[in-house]
Protein backbone atom coordinates (compact mmCIF):
# COMPACT_ATOMS: atom_id res chain seq x y z
CA UNK A 1 0.00 0.00 0.00
CA UNK A 2 2.89 2.62 0.78
CA UNK A 3 4.37 1.79 -2.75
CA UNK A 4 0.76 2.21 -4.00
CA UNK A 5 0.04 5.59 -2.84
CA UNK A 6 3.60 6.83 -2.90
CA UNK A 7 3.45 6.58 -7.21
CA UNK A 8 -0.53 7.74 -7.07
CA UNK A 9 0.77 10.95 -5.07
CA UNK A 10 4.29 11.57 -6.85
CA UNK A 11 2.45 10.91 -10.59
CA UNK A 12 -0.18 13.25 -9.58
CA UNK A 13 1.68 16.52 -8.68
CA UNK A 14 3.37 15.74 -11.59
CA UNK A 15 0.22 15.98 -14.02
CA UNK A 16 -1.31 18.58 -12.33
CA UNK A 17 0.58 21.17 -14.21
CA UNK A 18 -1.38 23.13 -16.96
CA UNK A 19 0.21 22.15 -20.17
CA UNK A 20 -0.80 21.49 -24.07
CA UNK A 21 -2.34 18.26 -23.78
CA UNK A 22 -4.47 19.07 -20.38
CA UNK A 23 -5.76 22.24 -21.94
CA UNK A 24 -6.49 19.74 -25.17
CA UNK A 25 -8.44 17.64 -23.12
CA UNK A 26 -10.51 20.31 -20.85
CA UNK A 27 -11.68 21.55 -24.81
CA UNK A 28 -12.55 17.63 -26.23
CA UNK A 29 -14.55 17.66 -22.91
CA UNK A 30 -16.31 21.05 -23.29
CA UNK A 31 -16.88 20.57 -27.04
CA UNK A 32 -18.32 16.45 -25.79
CA UNK A 33 -16.12 15.13 -28.96
CA UNK A 34 -14.80 11.71 -28.41
CA UNK A 35 -14.14 12.57 -24.45
CA UNK A 36 -13.82 9.18 -23.79
CA UNK A 37 -11.25 8.21 -26.39
CA UNK A 38 -9.56 11.08 -25.47
CA UNK A 39 -9.17 10.32 -22.04
CA UNK A 40 -8.22 6.76 -22.77
CA UNK A 41 -5.37 7.22 -25.16
CA UNK A 42 -3.65 9.89 -22.81
CA UNK A 43 -4.12 7.35 -19.97
CA UNK A 44 -2.55 4.51 -21.50
CA UNK A 45 0.20 6.80 -22.98
CA UNK A 46 1.15 7.45 -19.60
CA UNK A 47 0.52 4.34 -18.12
CA UNK A 48 3.50 2.80 -21.05
CA UNK A 49 5.60 5.68 -20.25
CA UNK A 50 5.48 5.09 -16.37
CA UNK A 51 6.46 1.52 -16.98
CA UNK A 52 9.00 2.11 -19.60
CA UNK A 53 10.78 4.86 -17.01
CA UNK A 54 10.12 2.53 -14.07
CA UNK A 55 12.01 -0.88 -16.10
CA UNK A 56 14.18 1.18 -18.34
CA UNK A 57 15.39 3.87 -17.01
CA UNK A 58 19.31 3.50 -17.19
CA UNK A 59 19.04 2.49 -20.98
CA UNK A 60 16.76 5.63 -21.98
CA UNK A 61 18.80 7.67 -19.73
CA UNK A 62 21.58 7.50 -22.34
CA UNK A 63 19.40 8.31 -25.27
CA UNK A 64 17.64 11.61 -23.55
CA UNK A 65 20.66 14.08 -24.07
CA UNK A 66 20.32 17.54 -24.61
CA UNK A 67 20.05 17.24 -28.52
CA UNK A 68 17.12 15.22 -27.88
CA UNK A 69 15.23 17.15 -25.91
CA UNK A 70 15.94 20.30 -28.65
CA UNK A 71 14.50 18.20 -31.51
CA UNK A 72 11.37 17.42 -29.30
CA UNK A 73 10.68 21.42 -28.21
CA UNK A 74 11.18 21.98 -31.97
CA UNK A 75 8.67 19.56 -33.08
CA UNK A 76 6.47 20.49 -30.67
CA UNK A 77 6.74 24.13 -31.20
CA UNK A 78 5.51 23.60 -34.67
CA UNK A 79 2.60 21.39 -33.79
CA UNK A 80 1.74 24.14 -30.98
CA UNK A 81 1.61 26.90 -33.50
CA UNK A 82 0.13 24.65 -36.62
CA UNK A 83 -2.99 24.51 -33.33
CA UNK A 84 -2.85 28.21 -32.17
CA UNK A 85 -3.38 29.18 -36.07
CA UNK A 86 -6.27 26.77 -36.38
CA UNK A 87 -8.17 28.23 -33.42
CA UNK A 88 -7.02 31.47 -34.16
CA UNK A 89 -8.81 30.69 -37.57
CA UNK A 90 -11.92 29.29 -35.84
CA UNK A 91 -11.64 31.80 -32.85
CA UNK A 92 -15.50 33.50 -33.43
CA UNK A 93 -17.25 30.41 -34.31
CA UNK A 94 -19.84 28.93 -31.97
CA UNK A 95 -20.20 25.82 -31.09
CA UNK A 96 -23.25 23.77 -29.90
CA UNK A 97 -22.36 22.32 -26.96
CA UNK A 98 -25.69 20.23 -26.18
CA UNK A 99 -25.63 18.60 -29.43
CA UNK A 100 -22.70 16.66 -29.06
CA UNK A 101 -21.79 17.16 -32.71
CA UNK A 102 -18.64 14.80 -33.57
CA UNK A 103 -17.91 16.49 -36.91
CA UNK A 104 -14.37 15.82 -36.61
CA UNK A 105 -13.06 12.52 -38.03
CA UNK A 106 -12.25 10.00 -34.86
CA UNK A 107 -8.47 9.76 -36.77
CA UNK A 108 -7.84 13.71 -36.50
CA UNK A 109 -8.90 13.59 -32.55
CA UNK A 110 -6.42 10.49 -32.15
CA UNK A 111 -3.64 11.88 -33.91
CA UNK A 112 -4.34 15.42 -32.06
CA UNK A 113 -4.15 13.65 -28.83
CA UNK A 114 -0.78 11.46 -29.58
CA UNK A 115 0.93 14.57 -31.30
CA UNK A 116 -0.53 16.71 -27.38
CA UNK A 117 1.16 13.46 -25.66
CA UNK A 118 4.44 12.04 -27.38
CA UNK A 119 5.50 15.37 -28.66
CA UNK A 120 5.82 16.91 -25.58
CA UNK A 121 9.43 16.92 -23.57
CA UNK A 122 8.20 16.87 -20.76
CA UNK A 123 5.62 14.50 -20.95
CA UNK A 124 9.09 12.20 -20.85
CA UNK A 125 11.11 14.17 -17.93
CA UNK A 126 7.76 13.69 -15.62
CA UNK A 127 6.71 10.01 -16.23
CA UNK A 128 10.00 8.56 -17.81
CA UNK A 129 12.67 10.34 -16.29
CA UNK A 130 11.79 11.74 -12.77
CA UNK A 131 9.10 8.59 -11.87
CA UNK A 132 11.78 6.12 -13.47
CA UNK A 133 14.89 7.63 -11.41
CA UNK A 134 13.02 7.75 -7.97
CA UNK A 135 11.87 3.89 -8.15
CA UNK A 136 15.35 3.01 -9.40
CA UNK A 137 16.32 1.36 -6.08
CA UNK A 138 12.99 -0.52 -5.56
CA UNK A 139 12.95 -4.11 -6.04
CA UNK A 140 10.86 -5.82 -8.65
CA UNK A 141 7.10 -6.17 -6.72
CA UNK A 142 7.51 -2.63 -5.53
CA UNK A 143 8.40 -1.32 -8.75
CA UNK A 144 5.22 -2.79 -10.42
CA UNK A 145 3.00 -1.63 -7.19
CA UNK A 146 4.47 1.87 -7.69
CA UNK A 147 3.70 1.91 -11.37
CA UNK A 148 0.63 0.92 -10.72
CA UNK A 149 -0.09 3.60 -8.24
CA UNK A 150 1.07 6.28 -10.82
CA UNK A 151 -0.77 5.08 -14.11
CA UNK A 152 -3.81 4.85 -11.39
CA UNK A 153 -3.37 9.19 -10.86
CA UNK A 154 -2.88 9.29 -14.47
CA UNK A 155 -6.57 7.26 -15.29
CA UNK A 156 -8.34 9.35 -12.54
CA UNK A 157 -6.39 12.58 -13.35
CA UNK A 158 -7.67 12.30 -17.23
CA UNK A 159 -11.25 11.12 -16.77
CA UNK A 160 -12.24 13.68 -14.19
CA UNK A 161 -10.65 16.29 -16.16
CA UNK A 162 -12.55 15.23 -19.23
CA UNK A 163 -15.98 14.58 -17.87
CA UNK A 164 -15.76 17.73 -14.95
CA UNK A 165 -15.24 19.60 -18.13
CA UNK A 166 -18.39 18.03 -20.06
CA UNK A 167 -20.52 18.07 -17.22
CA UNK A 168 -19.73 22.09 -16.99
CA UNK A 169 -20.28 22.41 -20.90
CA UNK A 170 -23.92 22.44 -20.15
CA UNK A 171 -23.34 25.57 -18.28
CA UNK A 172 -21.39 27.22 -21.06
CA UNK A 173 -23.91 27.07 -24.10
CA UNK A 174 -23.54 30.58 -24.37
CA UNK A 175 -21.86 32.28 -27.81
CA UNK A 176 -20.43 34.77 -26.17
CA UNK A 177 -18.86 32.62 -23.30
CA UNK A 178 -17.53 30.19 -25.96
CA UNK A 179 -16.07 32.71 -27.93
CA UNK A 180 -14.11 33.76 -24.20
CA UNK A 181 -13.09 30.05 -23.96
CA UNK A 182 -11.27 30.10 -27.25
CA UNK A 183 -9.19 33.19 -26.67
CA UNK A 184 -8.52 31.56 -23.35
CA UNK A 185 -7.31 28.32 -25.07
CA UNK A 186 -5.30 30.63 -27.88
CA UNK A 187 -3.82 32.39 -24.61
CA UNK A 188 -2.92 29.62 -22.61
CA UNK A 189 -1.53 27.55 -25.68
CA UNK A 190 0.45 30.89 -26.83
CA UNK A 191 2.07 31.00 -23.52
CA UNK A 192 3.10 27.82 -23.37
CA UNK A 193 4.51 28.04 -26.89
CA UNK A 194 6.58 31.05 -25.65
CA UNK A 195 8.02 28.25 -22.92
CA UNK A 196 8.76 26.08 -25.35
CA UNK A 197 10.50 29.20 -27.23
CA UNK A 198 12.73 29.80 -24.36
CA UNK A 199 13.38 26.28 -23.26
CA UNK A 200 15.10 26.08 -26.88
CA UNK A 201 16.59 29.03 -26.79
CA UNK A 202 18.26 28.20 -23.37
CA UNK A 203 19.10 24.67 -24.87
CA UNK A 204 21.28 26.99 -27.99
CA UNK A 205 23.29 29.17 -26.45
Amino acid sequence: MEYLLLGFFTSLSLILAIGPQNVFVIEQGLKKQYVFLVCLICSISDCILIFVGIFLFHYFSQYFNSLIELLFNIVLLVFLGHFIYSKFKTRNEYVDLNQNKKTIPVANIILKTLGFTYLNPHVYSDTVFILGNFSKNFDLIQKIIFGVGASSASFLFFFLLGYASNYFSKHLNIKEIWKVINWIIIGIMSLLTLYVVREIYISII
